[in-house]
């Protein structure tokens, strides 16, 4: 007589093994030391912080928190793994670290004393000098310089400001700051050590950030990497601290700065560019003026840096290929831990005619279907970022589910140049969602979407996007997803963080007591009444970017009209770091959408 067989577990779905594959970013190296590493990788599904040996390929767990750990860097000697501890994804805390290779809890230490704050960069010196930057809403930007267990304060100021750099002989900091205003748009200024007094200050005017990338990393060397959008475009210059003589750093390539980083012999440049939702990476010969196209040519570049050897790392995929970690020849440097994320489906550009201009979008569809689709429009956060031909875990499971999914760079997403960036700023959150409508009626006019099942979608930014445009544009969609979002513009002011009081007030031209109007405008509780289709909001109880009592005010809105709608909300700040968490989150969205979708 056989014996009875246990029931077969269920097969885990292919979006589900995406989520929960292992994540791994690109290794930052200690300057002195340049074999030993830190890396932000998965464990057990939470992303935690590792000491990486690259000349053995070691990968050490150093910390070990329930709501995982994604800030990090290593002192140039590579003694020393630093990372920011917050509270449950809160975002205020203070800097810790451990000897290089220790273990979860071993030898954790805070080095700095300092109270607790929102970070504002750190840059750590080869004496043991500490320049560390915080603020809070007591006083705004504050930051310190920590040497031999004592600390002061180098520079204050209410208005918002961040750390860029420290040079190689610890004589100046570069700082990008906002006093006069306008975060969206810092400058830049340069400050002795010793006693904070300015020695170069870099202003462009109104409209125009200017903003410190790095040093040069050779001893005696004056030179400061800039990036600058004199041109309309993120661009790159070299100032020389000493002299105040600038030396613009010429691409000849289309596209934008996305990121950039020194040779270690200071002759060169590794630079990020930006062009049609593809960054690729370039390298500048500072001596010759050339410039080469290196590594893929094709997905997105999303980090790089240039090793002591010559040798390039970066992190690349595309939409239909996950992260690699790899060299510039393209051999694997280091593998998430786990299984590998299942591919998934490529973008298509989709170029369409807006009111401001031609709008770009990437289009996924499931392989061989055939239209009109149930479309997800997922509008990313931000505002300042945008979408680009990498891969997803989240557009890849609606494109499993049998959805057509368009990522819409509206006005106000970065890449496109400033204008474009700058342009949401005529009248926040209507200026983008015209974009974000005019890409979805063409996709409807072409055949590919269904006019009766298409879903809003996005988290931040874009998730106070799809509120607003769920009560500004009630009859175009059917339901709406909305994670983290601002949702009521006024108390969401009040609660936030005092960085993103800077941005709001550079955005709107003001703090909602000075421009009421534009604010309630620009407030979804304002067209809340309108709201028609179903809305699911999931919310961080944690967090300071989008705080949970303005949405409360939402939903409590909609709970007096009667309105369909559901709330997800779960035990951490901005976002999760946690795979069981993220995973949850989806099949909220995902059974929401089933329910209430024609």
């Amino acid at each position: 007589m056989s014996e009875p067989q246990e029931p077969a577990a269920p097969e885990v779905p292919v979006w589900e093994r995406r989520f929960r594959a292992g994540r791994v970013g690109l290794p930052e190296w200690a300057e002195d030391a340049p074999d030993r590493c830190v890396v932000e990788a998965t464990v057990n599904g939470v992303l935690e912080v590792h000491s990486f040996d690259a000349g053995t390929g070691a990968l050490h767990r150093a910390t070990d928190r329930p709501e995982g750990t994604s800030t990090a860097t290593i002192d140039p000697a590579g003694e020393f793994v630093w990372w920011f501890d917050d509270t449950a994804g809160d975002e205020f805390g203070v800097w810790r670290r451990q000897p290089f290779g220790s273990g979860p809890g071993q030898g954790v230490e805070d080095p700095l004393g300092l109270p607790a704050a929102y970070p504002a960069g750190l840059a750590l010196g080869r004496s043991g000098v500490v320049v560390a930057g915080g603020s809070d809403d007591d006083y705004g930007t504050r930051v310190h310089v920590v040497a031999g267990g004592r600390s002061r304060v180098l520079y204050e100021h209410r208005e918002d400001a961040y750390v860029g750099d420290l040079s190689l002989d610890e004589r100046w900091v570069a700082l990008s700051h906002s006093e006069h205003g306008d975060s969206r748009h810092p400058d830049l200024r340069v400050v002795r050590l010793d006693d904070g007094s300015t020695v170069r200050e870099l202003s462009d005017g109104p409209g125009r950030g200017v903003s410190p990338v790095a040093f040069a990393p050779v001893p005696g060397d004056p030179r400061l990497l800039v990036e600058h959008e004199r041109a309309g475009r993120a661009e790159l210059l070299v100032l020389d601290v000493s002299t105040g003589e600038e030396t613009p750093v010429v691409l000849g390539v289309p596209g934008e700065v996305a990121g950039a980083e020194w040779t270690r012999d200071a002759r060169g440049l590794l630079v990020l560019v930006d062009h049609r939702a593809r960054t690729l990476l370039h390298r500048v010969d500072l001596t010759t003026g050339d410039v080469s196209a290196i590594g893929p040519r094709e997905g997105t570049v999303g980090a790089a840096t240039a090793r002591p050897d010559g040798e390039v790392w970066l992190a690349w995929s595309s939409a239909q290929r996950p992260t690699a970690v790899r060299t510039l020849s393209g051999d694997v440097l280091l593998r998430a831990p786990g299984e590998p994320a299942p591919e998934s489906v490529p973008v298509e550009d989709v170029w369409v005619d807006g009111e401001g201009g031609r709008v770009h979008a990437l289009l996924r569809r499931p392989p061989g279907a055939h239209g009109p689709l149930p479309l997800v429009v997922e509008v990313h956060g931000g505002p300042t970022h945008h979408d680009t031909d990498a891969f997803r875990a989240y557009p890849a499971t609606w494109v499993d589910e049998g959805f057509a999914v368009v990522q819409v760079n509206y006005r106000g997403s970065t890449g496109y140049g400033s204008a474009w960036r700058d342009a949401l700023e005529q009248r926040v959150g209507h200026t983008e969602l015209a974009d974000v409508a005019a890409v979805a009626d063409h996709l409807v006019a072409t055949g590919v979407a269904d006019p009766q099942r298409l879903v809003l979608a996005g988290a931040s930014w874009g998730g106070y996007l799809t509120l607003l445009g769920l009560g500004t544009q009630p009859q175009r969609w059917a339901v709406g997803l909305a994670a983290v979002p601002v949702a009521d513009y006024v108390a969401a002011y009040e609660d936030e963080m005092e960085g993103l009081k800077a941005f709001d007030r550079s955005l709107f031209g003001g703090s909602p007591q000075q421009v009421p109007e534009k604010y309630e405008d620009s407030s979804p509780i304002t067209h809340v009444d309108a709201v028609r289709a179903p809305v699911l909001v999931l919310a961080g109880q944690n967090d300071p970017r989008c705080p949970i009592r303005q949405i409360e005010n939402y939903l409590a809105r909609l709970e007096q009209r009667g309105a369909v709608h559901e709330t997800y909300r779960y035990d951490a700040g901005h976002g999760s770091l946690l795979d069981d968490e993220r995973v949850r989150q989806m099949r909220v969205e995902l059974d929401f959408v089933r329910r209430h979708l024609p």
